[in-house]
């Protein structure tokens, strides 16, 4: 049976839900967090501080996170990521409630969100391949729908709620993500057991670390994959950093219309998600990654140039269907080329590279907006995405594309040749 016709397994339907609800929950926190820190200071720098913290432990253990998720069972490792980050919610829940909240809370609370976000998303990113037997087109429908229902998720629906629930008080988004993640964990603990892959030799952490970089940095497909979106969230977190007060100041409006906003993005990369695949094979992998990154830096532009909101809108919607089309196609090849030993290390160092550049983007979107105007940073942020797309077009070109998904059959069919099963056939004259 061909992989054009095969169903995903039940277990990606509870994946699947899983990660909707807990995705639900972050966007009412994606549109609630600016807002509660705009309640605390109105300080741009302040506000940079609180989106950077979220990001810094990618800086600090992104790496050994995934050889220790390599080493670890990656279900588990799920489950217990959101279960902590349910329960750490109850303090600035606590705080806000007794008007205690503070910027050095919020962003303790981002970092240690962050954290745990570090440990679910590369266990997940590895466990998905395993569910689904690494087949390329499967691993692209799958993510098409984890991407489409995040969208829908965390852009289109919670972020309106978010803003809502921010009107009934300032706990009430941290609650409500609180429950998302124990949902979530609750669902995750429903998924069928993978084994996790056994290493040839034992290794210490730190040199299994250091393996799963190098295979990073040294296939330049990967260093690609992986450029992509480090150069996108310096750019991204510079416009998100500045994004609620340039909302306010230029386009005038309020909490409410701010989350419509954020809607709008999501509806582009809802519209994205869909059509990756068909992006995909009509223009081929490769081309169509080095499409949506100049998309996201014309939207850019436009967000900059918007003189109202309704065409702020409209650009934030072409770039989260740029977006939403890169974050389908690229993880989908990254996941059917890597082999499984090195999965964690690969999508952590991946991510590592991405959330390292975010803290920086941030502090960079809140130092122009301090030196010049609130506009500056939307300018900059376009400028790095349209040179990001001349520089990477050659290393996620069509042709390394396929020659990186040939070699991956080709050790997948060399892997199944040398199974103990196929070798005692071998030796016994049995059949397969």
């Amino acid at each position: 049976m061909t992989s054009d016709v095969r169903q995903l397994p039940t277990g990606f339907g509870r994946l699947w839900t899983a990660q909707t609800v807990s995705s639900l929950g972050d966007g009412v926190m994606h549109a609630a967090l600016p807002l509660l820190a705009l309640t605390v200071t109105r300080d741009p720098m302040a506000l940079a501080v609180v989106t950077a913290a979220g990001t810094l432990p990618w800086l600090l253990f992104g790496v050994l996170g995934g050889a220790l998720v390599d080493r670890w069972d990656r279900r588990r490792t799920m489950c217990i990521a959101d279960t902590a980050r349910a329960m750490l919610l109850a303090i600035p829940a606590a705080a806000a409630a007794l008007d205690v909240l503070s910027v050095p809370l919020l962003a303790t609370v981002a970092f240690l969100l962050g954290l745990g976000g570090l440990f679910f998303d590369t266990a997940a990113t590895a466990y998905l391949p395993d569910l689904l037997d690494r087949d390329p087109a499967l691993l692209e429908r799958a993510n098409a729908r984890l991407r489409g229902a995040q969208t829908a998720a965390s852009g289109f629906a919670g972020p309106p709620a978010g803003s809502a629930l921010l009107v009934l008080g300032r706990a009430v988004p941290l609650l409500a993500d609180a429950v998302s993640f124990a949902l979530s964990a609750l669902l995750v603990r429903s998924l069928p057991a993978m084994p996790r892959p056994v290493p040839a030799v034992r290794e210490s952490l730190l040199r299994q670390a250091r393996a799963g970089a190098s295979y990073v940095f040294r296939d330049r497909l990967l260093l690609g994959l992986a450029l992509r979106p480090a150069v996108g969230n310096v750019a991204f977190l510079a416009v998100e950093t500045v994004l609620a007060l340039f909302a306010h100041d230029r386009l005038g409006i309020g909490a409410l219309g701010f989350g419509l906003l954020l809607t709008a993005e999501a509806t582009g990369g809802l519209l994205g998600a869909g059509i990756a695949s068909f992006l995909g094979r009509r223009l081929g992998t490769g081309t169509a990654l080095t499409c949506t990154a100049a998309v996201e830096g014309l939207a850019i532009l436009g967000l900059a140039a918007a003189p109202n909101a309704y065409v702020a809108g409209l650009a934030l919607a072409v770039c989260g269907a740029g977006m939403g089309a890169t974050m389908v196609l690229g993880p989908s090849l990254r996941q059917a080329i890597v082999p499984a030993h090195l999965m964690g290390r690969v999508a952590s160092t991946s991510r590592m590279l991405a959330m390292c550049a975010a803290p920086f983007g941030a502090f960079l979107g809140g130092w122009l907006a301090t030196a010049y105007d609130v506009r500056t940073p939307l300018y900059a942020a376009a400028g790095l995405l349209l040179a990001m797309t001349a520089v990477t077009s050659s290393m996620t070109s069509n042709r390394r594309v396929e020659a990186a998904l040939r070699a991956s059959l080709d050790r997948q069919s060399a892997a199944k040749d040398s199974s103990p099963a196929r070798l005692a056939d071998a030796v016994s004259g049995g059949t397969a």
